[in-house]
């Protein structure tokens, strides 16, 4: 059994994949937060045209506040403001991750795209230790019944990664038949801090 791992999820505004990981994986007692790596908070507005933006640092409470004084039906139609209630239960605002200082020994992605940001913030910080850190992505679709399918498998990815003895030597192994039993892609990269 690994030591106990510290795990990231990140997706690209901190509100709905990966404060979902988030959530399901913090009540199954795992040392998890979140992150997103756009430069702006963006959620679905009265259009696909007109999503609603804000700047990260930004807390849940305003975006809800702000939610429902500019439409509290269509926002609980569409899940937000149930997005925002659960997602204020855990911490006070989204937060960036290429502004994080903290360590992780894995960081999960939802996106590819998220994966690029997390290595490109990598390779554009100097190395500080020769501490490694498993970026692992698996696409998730961001609505909110795929961010709970996707919650469920990264648990379950979680939980294969943290029964290992030796994590880095069977890293491949697990992700492996991971990916077979999910039928779903996954990437894999080891960096340093």
């Amino acid at each position: 059994m690994s030591p106990k791992l510290r795990f990231a999820v990140v997706c690209s505004s901190n509100m709905n994949r990966s404060m979902e990981g988030h959530s399901f994986l913090g009540k199954k007692g795992y040392d998890i937060e979140s992150y997103g790596t756009g430069s702006m908070i963006k959620i679905p507005g009265e259009s696909e045209r007109k999503p609603n933006t804000y700047p990260f640092g930004t807390t849940y409470d305003h975006i809800y506040a702000d939610l429902k004084s500019k439409d509290e039906t269509l926002y609980t139609k569409n899940g937000m403001l149930h997005i925002m209630e659960r997602n204020r239960r855990i911490k006070s605002g989204p937060e960036r991750f290429q502004e994080c200082k903290l360590q992780f020994e894995i960081i999960l992605t939802v996106e590819e795209k998220v994966y690029d940001q997390v290595l490109e913030c990598f390779a554009s910080r100097e190395a500080v230790s020769e501490t490694p850190v498993h970026v692992i992505n698996m696409n998730v679709v961001d609505n909110p019944e795929d961010a709970t399918i996707g919650a469920f498998l990264l648990c379950e990815l979680a939980q294969h990664l943290t029964s290992s003895d030796d994590l880095d030597n069977d890293i491949d192994d697990i992700i492996q038949e991971f990916e077979s039993k999910c039928e779903r892609e996954v990437l894999h990269t080891v960096l340093f801090y």
